[in-house]
């Protein structure tokens, strides 16, 4: 089943449903039809019941997925048309965690900012050598005060999730598997053999015990579904703001942002 994607590829082999985004030439980025793309594909995988694990992955080499596509924000000042009128990031996230399946980020380059957060709610996260991870919200304008964060603190603990929100350093595979942000690292030839070998291992589990497994893993942090919705509500009063188009506008002229005059700790 490849259905009809624009922004995504979706395959099912074997046991493995292996979903690809496919904007290289913007590294991956998201706009509104890649995220409704994806929950498409998520949705398929859930009712397909030859799948028994999903592979998340990103076309080419360089970006796994370098989040929200800034340059779209900053052409149009949202994230472009979508069918249902909605930029559905929230509910894609919620996607990932509810799937009764396991979600392997099989993680083939660059993972930040939006990107970094979609590799973090996979189950697990297998690296090539050549990925690095970080986040970027801060630098243009943007955040994630939900899963980003709060979940983030969960699987790296909370000193190190703070300096990589706060700093917005990069991180290589190794030191990404040192702090427990990825659960293996491969040269970049057996990424994908890597990850296809762990879902096929995980379908001769029972597939009732490990939907009870990841429900119960989700149950200690549903409730950050909550902050999610209420840090998607004010990104999307912040991204319009005069600080908000400030870190947009830089980041597409490639310029170092000004938010100084926007200082207000009041």
């Amino acid at each position: 089943m490849t259905g009809t994607y624009e922004d995504i590829t979706y395959e099912a082999e074997g046991p493995a449903a292996i979903i690809t985004i496919n904007r290289p030439e913007r590294y991956n980025a998201f706009r509104g039809r890649t995220v409704e793309e994806l929950i498409k594909a998520f949705r398929a995988a859930w009712a397909d019941r030859q799948v028994q694990a999903v592979i998340l992955t990103g076309a080419g080499e360089k970006a796994f997925c370098t989040g929200g596509d800034v340059k779209q924000r900053a052409e149009t000042g949202d994230y472009g048309p979508t069918e249902s009128g909605m930029f559905e990031i929230g509910y894609l996230h919620k996607l990932i965690r509810d799937i009764p399946k396991p979600v392997i980020a099989a993680v083939n380059g660059v993972a930040v900012g939006g990107g970094h957060v979609l590799h973090v709610l996979c189950d697990v996260s297998i690296a090539s050598e050549t990925a690095r991870f970080g986040q970027a919200g801060p630098k243009v304008g943007s955040f994630d005060a939900g899963f980003g964060t709060a979940y983030l603190a969960r699987v790296v603990g909370e000193k190190k999730a703070r300096e990589i929100w706060f700093w917005c350093r990069m991180y290589d595979a190794a030191e990404a598997e040192h702090m427990g942000l990825v659960n293996a690292v491969v040269p970049p030839g057996e990424l994908l053999k890597t990850a296809k070998a762990w879902a096929e291992e995980v379908a001769e589990k029972s597939p009732t015990a490990i939907r009870f497994c990841k429900q119960s893993f989700n149950a200690d942090t549903d409730h950050q579904a909550g902050l999610s919705n209420l840090a998607m509500s004010a990104l999307d009063l912040f991204t319009a703001s005069p600080e908000g188009l400030e870190g947009a506008n830089a980041f597409a002229e490639k310029r170092t942002p000004d938010f100084n005059r926007h200082v207000n700790w009041h």
